[in-house]
C-alpha cells in the first residue's frame, strides 16, 4: 500500500497543490484500522495454499488483494462519515470535517463544510479507483480460472455492501412500516450485507480463490466466514452504544444519535411497553442527545435483557463457526490463525 501511495504521489506531482491536496486526503484515509479484511483475505489464502502441506508465505497477488480491500474499506468509511454525519474517524478528523477545515485554512470563498463534503464524496471515489487499480494488479499475476473466480467474488462483494448500506439508512425511516417483531430479522439482514459478507466473508473467499480452493473448502470457509462477521458487526453494534470514545474514537451513544435501528435497538423495543417504546423512538435518531439522555437509554437496553441477547447472540456464532472448519480440508495453522482472528474480529473494546 505503500508502495501504491508513492506513485499515486508522482502521478499527481505535476497536476497542481489542490491535485496533491486530494491525493493526500486518500494517504490519511488509509491509516489506522485493525486491517481487518486485508488479514481474512490473507488467511483464506493460506487456509488453501497450506492444506496438506507446509506453511507457504503469500504471494505478491494476495498480498496485493488484500491491499485492495483494505483500501475499498477506506473508501466506504469516507462515504458512510458523510451519510451519517460524524466529526470523527479514528480519532481524528473525519475526511469531510478535515477538507472543510483545509478549505478555511487556505483561505478560499464560498461554503467550507460544502466543500469538504463534495471532496469527500470524490474521495471516497477516487479510493474505489485506487482498490481497483491494485485488485486488477493482483488479477493480472493469478491464472486466469483463479482471477476469474477471484474477481466474481469481489464484484458481489462491493454490489452486496453497497445495498447493504442503502438498507441501514432506509430501515432509519422504513423501521414504522413493519410490526415490532421484525424488526431485529431485518437488522440482521442489514448485519449481513453491510458488515458479514463484506467484512469476513468475502475477503476470506477472494483470498482462497486466488490460492485455487475448490468448492468443498469454499463452503468451510462460507459457513466459518459469515457467522463470524455477523458477530463482528453485533460487537460493533455494542461498541457503537456503550463504547469507550477513547478506544473506539467515536462518542459514545453516537449509533443512538444517528438512529441505526440495529438488533440491539430491536431487542430493547420489543421488551418494552407501547408509550415506553415510543419515547425511545423519540429519542433515538436526535442528533442533539445529551449524556443524561444516552445513558437513560443505555439503562433501557441494559434493563430490557437487550444487551444481554445480543452478547448470547455473538457467542452463538462464534461457536458455529468454530464448528464449520471442523474437519475441512485446510490448511492446520491457518485454521489456528482463522480462529484467532474470530476472537479478535468478537471480543474488542475498539
Amino acid at each position: 500500500m505503500d508502495a501504491f501511495l508513492t506513485s499515486q504521489r508522482v502521478l499527481a506531482a505535476d497536476l497542481g497543490a489542490e491535485a496533491q491536496l486530494f491525493v493526500e486526503a486518500g494517504a490519511r484515509a488509509l491509516s489506522g484500522g485493525k486491517g481487518l479484511r486485508g488479514r481474512f483475505c490473507l488467511a483464506g489464502w493460506r487456509a488453501v495454499a497450506e492444506a496438506g502441506g507446509p506453511a507457504a508465505t503469500p504471494d505478491d497477488a494476495v498480498v496485493t488483494a488484500a491491499a485492495a480491500l483494505e483500501i475499498f474499506q477506506a473508501a466506504a468509511l469516507v462515504h458512510d462519515d458523510i451519510i451519517d454525519n460524524s466529526d470523527t474517524r479514528r480519532g481524528r478528523p473525519a475526511a469531510h470535517r478535515a477538507l472543510e477545515q483545509q478549505h478555511r485554512e487556505a483561505g478560499w470563498i464560498g461554503d467550507a463544510a460544502a466543500f469538504g463534503r463534495s471532496g469527500a464524496i470524490l474521495l471516497g471515489d477516487l479510493l474505489v479507483a485506487w482498490s481497483d487499480d491494485l485488485f486488477e494488479e493482483a488479477l493480472a499475476a493469478t491464472p486466469a480460472d483463479r482471477a476469474a473466480d477471484a474477481r466474481a467474488r469481489y464484484a458481489t462483494m462491493r454490489r452486496e455492501v453497497t445495498i447493504g448500506q442503502f438498507l441501514d439508512i432506509a430501515e432509519e425511516s422504513a423501521y414504522l412500516t413493519e410490526s415490532d417483531d421484525r424488526h431485529a430479522e431485518r437488522a440482521l439482514r442489514i448485519a449481513s450485507l453491510k458488515s458479514a459478507r463484506y467484512s469476513i466473508q468475502h475477503p476470506l473467499a477472494i483470498g482462497a480463490a486466488l490460492a485455487g480452493a475448490d468448492a468443498a473448502q469454499q463452503v468451510a470457509l462460507e459457513g466459518f466466514g459469515h457467522p463470524v462477521g455477523i458477530a463482528f458487526q453485533l460487537r460493533d453494534d455494542v461498541l457503537g452504544v456503550f463504547g469507550d470514545e477513547s478506544r473506539t474514537g467515536k462518542p459514545s451513544g453516537d449509533d443512538l444519535r444517528e438512529g441505526k435501528r440495529t438488533v440491539l435497538v430491536a431487542y430493547a423495543r420489543e421488551a418494552l411497553a407501547p408509550s415506553a417504546r415510543r419515547i425511545m423512538d423519540e429519542l433515538i435518531g436526535d442528533a442533539e442527545l445529551d449524556a443524561d439522555q444516552i445513558a437513560s437509554l443505555q439503562r433501557t437496553i441494559v434493563d430490557t435483557g437487550a444487551l444481554e441477547r445480543v452478547e448470547q447472540l455473538i457467542a452463538d456464532s462464534a461457536h458455529r463457526a468454530d464448528r464449520a472448519l471442523s474437519g475441512a480440508r485446510l490448511g492446520n495453522a491457518a485454521v489456528g490463525e482463522l480462529r484467532d482472528l474470530a476472537r479478535a474480529a468478537t471480543v474488542r473494546v475498539t
